[in-house]
């Protein structure tokens, strides 16, 4: 009898463990892969979304994603793009995420500030980091997947500052910046003291802009994406599109997600 009850349990056993396995399947939204920087000496993590029905054979248009690591803003803003894919009129997308080792070296540019080379001793690189992008980051990713002409950039904070400078100083790396929250104020709003001269300098610029930023943020935050927008509407550039995006009821550690929302929300209309 015990040999039969005995029997009995190891079967029972290895019919539960077996219908776990067969239940417990990976969720996969995409891959990781690694790109040897030659440009900055160092492996980069990309995060990779690829949306559902993936086909290698077919061209996406593809979002590059600042703050890109998997327990950064990764996830939240791949939850927007296949929400915009199924209720909106938004196209597949690939989103490569930009994992993090240090964003306070690769966002900023040099500064002669005490106060700021304390805070920030690894700081001045944001030079490399746009070289990267151009001549590594890019040149990766259109060889490893079938990619089309639209580009994409979302940065919000230090983010918001790198993706500013790449749109004043080398605009044609992405047809469409969303700008959020950007730190102008870094190295006593040199940047936007700079902004006109740096936009008379291009012969041709457009890409479509969207800047954000959130009401309840520091009033120094507030005012530089204001007229940080201001300076790029007058621009005289026919071709550049801005939008200008205030969010009243939103602060730094709540404005991104909400942002890229209606920022999508004006990009890709709902269907009717």
């Amino acid at each position: 009898m015990k040999f039969i009850i005995t029997i009995f349990l190891f079967y029972s056993f290895i019919t539960v463990k077996a219908q776990t396995s067969q239940d417990a399947k990976p969720f996969i939204i995409g891959e990781t892969r690694i790109l040897k920087s030659t440009i900055l000496n160092e492996d980069r993590t990309l995060n990779i979304y690829l949306p559902e029905g993936f086909d290698k054979s077919k061209s996406y248009p593809v979002i590059y994603l600042l703050d890109g690591s998997a327990n950064e803003d990764f996830l939240h803003i791949v939850g927007l793009v296949q929400f915009y894919k199924m209720q909106f009129n938004m196209p597949d997308f690939l989103v490569v995420g930009i994992a993090n080792i240090d964003r306070k070296r690769d966002f900023t540019f040099h500064t002669d500030l005490d106060d700021l080379k304390k805070d920030y001793p690894t700081t001045g690189y944001s030079g490399k980091f746009m070289e990267f992008i151009e001549k590594e980051l890019q040149p990766f990713v259109n060889k490893t997947y079938k990619t089309t002409e639209t580009k994409y950039i979302i940065g919000q904070s230090l983010g918001g500052l790198l993706a500013s400078e790449i749109l004043l100083k080398k605009p044609s790396l992405f047809t469409h910046y969303l700008i959020v929250s950007p730190s102008l104020w870094w190295d006593n709003e040199s940047l936007l003291k700079e902004a006109k001269n740096l936009l008379d300098k291009q012969k041709e610029m457009n890409p479509y802009v969207y800047i954000s930023v959130g009401l309840q943020e520091h009033k120094t935050m507030v005012k530089d994406a204001e007229e940080f927008a201001e300076v790029l509407k007058k621009a005289k550039k026919s071709k550049l599109k801005i939008d200008y995006m205030p969010l009243e009821n939103e602060n730094h550690a709540t404005i991104l997600h909400q942002s890229i929302s209606e920022a999508f929300k004006k990009l890709f209309p709902f269907k009717a």
